[in-house]
């Protein structure tokens, strides 16, 4: 999300989730091809310069993946919200590992448009970071069978310590998020983003206000602020599909982690459920009551960030990426932190903290990769710990590498988002619907449904109809591969 947006993203995430983009509106640019098209069909002349299966190389303690030292290694990175430094720093422990392999390395915001008709032709890089507006479908990329399965990294002896498997090394869930249908591993998410509602801590004090637990304190909170002349919100209103990284996680808090699965599963009725209704009406307040900056549903991701960065919101849904995104117009005294959503009240069935944090930046390696072993290995030095210090302490993000941090000074909002995830402990969700159905969350979900409520042009009830429709559409489309929780 990224990843979604990004990613700046979150996410995913890409991001997104990551799910971050940099985007424009998915369907604008041919984000996805729609469902009957099938993502990857129709030849397309191939715009790779590679030859072939490279032979594979010995196995050894020092090359344990079997890299063949001499084979070229292209290396194709999202160019968003963290940049291309950290990875650029990768590629050359790479090149040091293997001196006599020349490395390919590029970054582009283009990664469908560029590198769809290379899947088409057979010839696609060895390392991709999958993420962006232009994000390529990955259910549709491991239903057609076009990624390689990464159990040999993940079975693979870590960088730094021979006697642990790299899996072994990585935060909770980030395996399972790459799978779809159980084993294999098909995605390396390598950020590892929290999401929630961001605002900051020094306009909160301002108020003499403490960040709202319940419903009534948010709207509480928004009244006091808008008294003085500051909006409660703002969001991503040209791409509304940041609204769930604050709202899925209140989904879930309401309603129990069983309402999200449900709605991944794309089961019917699972949007009328009566914790979505009760979230989407308590949106939906906050642009009855006017609490949401002014022109919302007109501005971009960036837009948007730097208008509540200016102060003119107090807060906004978003990704651990939109600290270093946004590094140019937060003030330094903005006093930056995220928390988990506000819940309902009392009867909610998780508790206050409960949090989405899930990896973001997704990588993969092409079935059809050349030196598909050199895509892994340089996956396999990003995963060290040296690696993601570096990734850490440049872009404020924390990675999939289970630690870190250690003798780096966090910056407010990745020490915000580190005491998020202590707070939340195994309250944490998941909603996997962002990366198994992009079109379906980005455009029907988000533009289609959320987007028209929190500008007031459909009710809640209008929004949750619509959407059902569209998930029973979607679960309906035979050309759609489709996933469940197992």
């Amino acid at each position: 999300m990224g990843s979604l947006p990004q990613h700046g993203g979150q996410g995913v995430g890409g991001e997104g989730v990551g799910r971050r983009d940099l985007i424009r509106r998915s369907a604008a640019i041919g984000l996805i091809a729609a469902p009957g098209m099938g993502l990857l069909s129709a030849c397309a002349s191939s715009g790779g310069d590679t030859q072939g299966k490279a032979k594979a190389g010995e196995k050894t303690k020092k090359n344990p993946l079997g890299v063949n030292k001499t084979a070229g290694m292209e290396f194709v990175l999202f160019d968003g919200g963290f940049g291309k430094e950290y990875a650029e720093d990768a590629v050359k422990l790479y090149e040091k590992s293997f001196p006599g392999a020349k490395v390919k390395f590029s970054a582009t915001q283009k990664i469908q448009s560029t590198l769809q008709p290379r899947f088409n032709g057979g010839t696609p890089p060895d390392l991709i970071d999958n993420s962006g507006a232009e994000q390529m479908d990955m259910g549709g990329l491991v239903g057609k069978k076009q990624l390689a399965d990464l159990t040999p990294l993940l079975d693979a002896p870590s960088y730094d310590d021979p006697s642990k498997k790299v899996r072994d090394t990585l935060r909770p869930g980030i395996v399972e998020m790459g799978q779809f249908d159980g084993d294999p591993v098909w995605i390396m998410y390598y950020a590892y983003t929290v999401y929630g509602v961001w605002y900051s801590q020094k306009a909160l004090d301002s108020l003499d206000e403490k960040y709202p637990e319940t419903w009534d304190e948010m709207l509480k909170v928004c009244a006091k602020a808008k008294k003085k002349g500051i909006a409660g919100w703002t969001y991503a209103g040209k791409y509304p599909y940041y609204i769930p990284f604050s709202l899925y996680p209140m989904i879930g808090k309401v309603g129990g982690v069983d309402v999200l699965n449900a709605i991944d599963n794309l089961e019917p009725n699972a949007w009328k459920h009566p914790a979505v209704k009760a979230c989407f009406e308590a949106y939906y307040e906050l642009y009855k009551k006017g609490y949401v900056l002014r022109g919302t549903p007109g501005l971009d991701h960036i837009q948007s960030q730097t208008a509540w960065a200016k102060g003119e919101a107090l807060f906004i849904p978003n990704g651990s990426w939109v600290e270093n995104e946004s590094a140019n117009v937060i003030p330094a005294d903005f006093d930056l932190a995220v928390a988990a959503p506000s819940g309902i009240d009392s009867s909610d069935k998780m508790p206050f903290g409960t949090t989405w944090a899930s990896g973001g930046e997704p990588f993969i390696v092409p079935a059809k990769a050349a030196n598909p072993e050199g895509g892994m290995e340089q996956l396999r030095i990003m995963l060290s710990e040296a690696s993601s210090k570096n990734f850490t302490a440049k872009v404020k993000s924390l990675t999939a590498f289970n630690g870190g941090t250690d003798g780096i000074t966090l910056t407010p909002g990745l020490k915000s988002a580190v005491a998020v995830l202590e707070k939340a402990g195994t309250n944490l969700v998941n909603p996997r619907i962002p990366d198994w159905y992009v079109q379906l969350e980005k455009e029907k979900i988000g533009v289609g449904g959320l987007g028209e409520m929190m500008a007031g042009r459909i009710t809640p009830a209008e929004a949750i109809k619509r959407i059902q429709g569209y998930a029973d559409q979607a679960a309906k489309d035979s050309s759609i591969k489709h996933y469940k929780h197992q």
